[in-house]
């Protein structure tokens, strides 16, 4: 997997759409969370998603960029629009949304952003991976899912189900406390 990389200088057509499509990625994240009207930041996010499934396809992983626009795009930005659509969330901008620590959680996220950074490209400095056709097909996927990381997906799964377990128990209304 690893071989020799090339020269930095000049990105080849791949990188170029890779470096567009992080930027893109990273200018909608930032619009998500800085945004005060949910139902643009729903829609920010479906950017974001959609940007994450052409980094994918750049990198030949077709299984996993389709995988993310069905499974995310498709279907958690809809649950999250039909979430704000009946649970009669304010539309419009909504002042109550801000807690007053933009200062502390932009140094946390810079701090955090830099200490990311930092380990990726220590760690994958020399690392290279060309982009071969086929890899990211689901046979290879599925054999490394279910061979190799079997035990870490079960694990999300349940831990994927008991957090729809406490949402269905946190929305019901018709539940009152009993003595």
């Amino acid at each position: 997997m690893t071989s020799q990389a090339p020269g930095l200088w000049p990105p080849s057509g791949p990188e170029v759409v890779f470096l567009l499509l992080g930027v893109v990625a990273l200018i909608s994240a930032l619009l998500v969370v800085t945004t005060r009207q949910l139902v643009h930041a729903a829609l920010w996010l479906v950017l974001c998603f959609g940007a994450l499934a052409g980094s994918y396809l750049v990198l030949t992983a077709e299984f996993v960029a389709w995988v993310q626009v069905l499974i995310y795009v498709g279907a958690i930005v809809v649950l999250l629009l039909f979430g704000i659509m009946l649970t009669r969330a304010p539309i419009g901008r909504s002042a109550d949304l801000d807690s007053g620590n933009r200062w502390a959680a932009a140094a946390v996220a810079v701090a955090t952003a830099a200490v990311l950074v930092t380990v990726v490209t220590t760690g994958f400095r020399t690392a290279y991976a060309p982009l071969d056709p086929g890899q990211g097909a689901a046979k290879p996927l599925g054999s490394s899912i279910f061979r190799t990381w079997v035990l870490p997906f079960e694990a999300l799964s349940v831990l994927l189900l008991a957090a729809l377990i406490g949402a269905i128990v946190l929305s019901r209304t018709d539940i009152k406390g009993r003595r």
